[in-house]
C-alpha cells in the first residue's frame, strides 16, 4: 500500500484509539513506505503500540482549538505526508440519531457538529502548515454515505447527516484553497462503510453480515483508496471501494 508516495512517510492519525483509527495505525505500521506515525487521541494508545519506535503519541481534543494548536506544535515543524482524521460522533449518553424532527435538540445538534464538522476542520487549520508542499500529500477525514443529499431516501438522523454534509462542503473549500497553497495536496472525505466498532454497534442488526466490515479490513481498504488518489480527486467523497459518492 501507499506505493504512489515517497518513501519514509510521516503519517498523522487523529482519533487513533477509535475502532477505525486503531486499525489504521496498525495497518500503517505494516506498510514499508511508512517511516513514522503520529497518533492523536483524547486517551493514550494501547501499551503494545506505545512500545513501537515508529510511533509518537500525543493527546488532543479536536473540539478545543487550543488543544489542536498545541498538538500540532508538538511535531516541532516536522513535515507530514498524510493526515487522516478518523473521528466521529453518532451517539453518546443522552445523544442518539434522531428518528424524527421531534427528537432534535440544540444541544445534541451542537455536540454532533462540533465533533463531526468543526473538529476535523480545526485539525486542518493547524496541521495544514505541516503538510508537505512539493510532493504528493493528503488531508482526509472520515465522512459517511448518509451525508449524500441525493442518496437520502430514509430521512432521520438529522444532526449526523447534516454534520457530515457540512464536513464535505468544508473539505471541498479546503481542496480549492490548497490548489493555491499546497498544489500537490489532495483533500478528500472517506466513507469506510459500516464497520464493527462501538460507533455502529447499536445499529448493526439492520446490516447484512457481508456488509459489516472488520476494522482491519476497513483500514486496508481506506489506505488503498488513499494510495490511488490523484489531484483530480481532490474535494470529493470516496467510499471504501474507491467509488465516488455523489453530493
Amino acid at each position: 500500500m501507499l506505493e504512489n508516495y515517497r518513501e519514509d512517510l510521516n503519517v498523522v492519525v487523529v482519533g487513533a484509539t477509535g475502532g477505525i483509527g486503531n486499525a489504521l495505525v496498525r495497518a500503517l505500521l505494516e506498510t514499508p513506505r511508512v517511516g513514522h506515525v503520529y497518533t492523536f487521541s483524547r486517551s493514550p494508545i494501547s501499551e503494545d503500540l506505545k512500545q513501537c519506535s515508529q510511533i509518537t503519541d500525543i493527546g488532543i481534543d479536536i473540539t478545543n482549538e487550543q488543544s489542536v494548536a498545541a498538538a500540532a506544535q508538538r511535531l516541532d515543524g516536522k513535515l507530514v505526508d498524510i493526515v487522516i482524521v478518523a473521528t466521529g460522533l453518532l451517539h453518546a449518553q443522552n445523544l442518539a440519531p434522531e428518528k424524527s424532527i421531534k427528537s432534535l435538540t440544540a444541544e445534541s445538534f451542537q455536540a454532533v457538529f462540533m465533533s463531526n464538522t468543526l473538529g476535523p476542520m480545526l485539525v486542518a487549520k493547524h496541521f495544514l502548515p505541516l503538510l508537505r508542499r512539493n510532493q504528493k500529500s493528503v488531508f482526509s477525514a472520515l465522512s459517511a454515505r448518509v451525508s449524500s443529499i441525493s442518496d437520502n431516501r430514509l430521512g432521520g438522523w438529522y444532526s449526523y447527516r447534516a454534520s457530515k454534509t457540512a464536513l464535505n462542503m468544508m473539505l471541498k473549500s479546503l481542496a480549492i484553497e490548497c490548489q493555491r497553497t499546497h498544489p500537490q495536496a489532495i483533500v478528500i472525505g472517506l466513507h469506510p462503510g459500516t464497520v464493527d466498532t462501538p460507533l455502529s454497534k447499536p445499529f448493526q442488526k439492520q446490516v447484512k453480515p457481508d456488509q459489516l466490515f472488520l476494522p482491519h479490513n476497513a483500514a486496508e481498504s481506506l489506505l488503498q483508496v488513499i494510495d490511488g488518489l490523484t489531484l483530480e480527486d481532490s474535494g470529493n467523497l470516496f467510499a471504501w471501494d474507491a467509488k465516488q459518492i455523489s453530493p
